[in-house]
């Protein structure tokens, strides 16, 4: 009977020191504020079959998750771009492996008041509102009205994304800026914020944050169209014009529990997340 005893009481400790170590594990997420909310969900559904993990999820924007992932301050770095030249240099030079992993895809919504009139708008013409050279919506179709500019901020994914693809027709070496009189928006949430109670304003965010309070634009390659909404069959066939993938940045493979995460992301259940948020599955 004594050696039963003695026999339960190790296995219940040996029991409380497994659970133990397992709720101290965490995972912490840093970056794409585009993904804040993905992460988010992906890190509920993760917590019911690990519900011993902790995972913390911040925002900030692509290039703070990528400066926390090189400095060792996360586990993953979620980015709306891909890493730069520079940034995987610094990596290297502090002994991070930077490893891309595509989780997802998207497209940056064109959006503006819903009492505007503009139905579509060419990549070109994007390109000069946003640069400033068209400054009134009357001469793109719209009310005699001055225009006024929503942007990311400069560390914003987002934000690089937009300008390398539109503002720079694709040449990741150009020159071309956002307009001076651009106002820079902390979130995407924020510019969705001023475009429903502004008339004026017209602004760009990762389709999740669509909603009916914002009128998303039509984007065309040429003036002879066609124009293209943003929505998760045409991000999928590639049709619309301002596409992306989505990364989770780790150092090196990822191992543990984090392994297990980014498994679940690209899993089924994952990739099921992705499209209910309004997001694109990558399978």
């Amino acid at each position: 009977m004594k050696r039963y005893r003695v026999v339960m009481v190790v296995a219940a400790l040996t029991l409380l020191l497994a659970v133990s170590s397992y709720a101290k594990q965490t995972i912490q997420i840093k970056g794409s504020d585009t993904m804040v909310n993905l992460g988010q969900a992906w890190s509920e559904e993760f917590n019911k079959l690990h519900p011993g993990v902790n995972i913390s999820i911040t925002g900030g924007g692509s290039g703070t998750g990528i400066a926390a992932l090189i400095s060792g301050t996360c586990d993953i770095a979620e980015s709306s771009r891909a890493m730069a030249d520079k940034e995987i240099r610094q990596a290297k030079e502090k002994g991070v492996k930077p490893l891309e992993s595509i989780v997802a895809l998207d497209g940056i919504a064109v959006v503006i008041n819903p009492n505007n009139s503009v139905k579509d708008l060419t990549l070109d013409q994007l390109r000069d509102i946003f640069m400033g050279t068209v400054e009134n919506w009357k001469a793109v179709g719209g009310k005699n009205m001055p225009i006024v500019i929503l942007s990311r901020e400069v560390n914003s994914g987002t934000h690089i994304f937009f300008k390398e693809h539109v503002l720079r027709r694709g040449n990741s070496k150009g020159s071309e800026e956002f307009s001076p009189s651009a106002l820079l928006m902390p979130s995407s949430q924020a510019i969705a914020d001023e475009v429903t109670n502004n008339e004026h304003t017209i602004g760009y965010y990762g389709m999740g944050y669509i909603t009916p309070k914002q009128k998303t634009i039509a984007v065309g390659k040429s003036k002879d169209g066609p124009f293209i909404e943003p929505s998760i069959e045409n991000v999928k066939t590639n049709t619309y014009p301002i596409s992306r993938p989505l990364y989770f940045c780790t150092n090196g493979e990822p191992k543990g529990i984090v392994k297990d995460f980014i498994g679940f992301v690209h899993s089924k259940e994952g990739q099921e997340i992705v499209e209910r948020l309004d997001f694109v599955p990558i399978k």
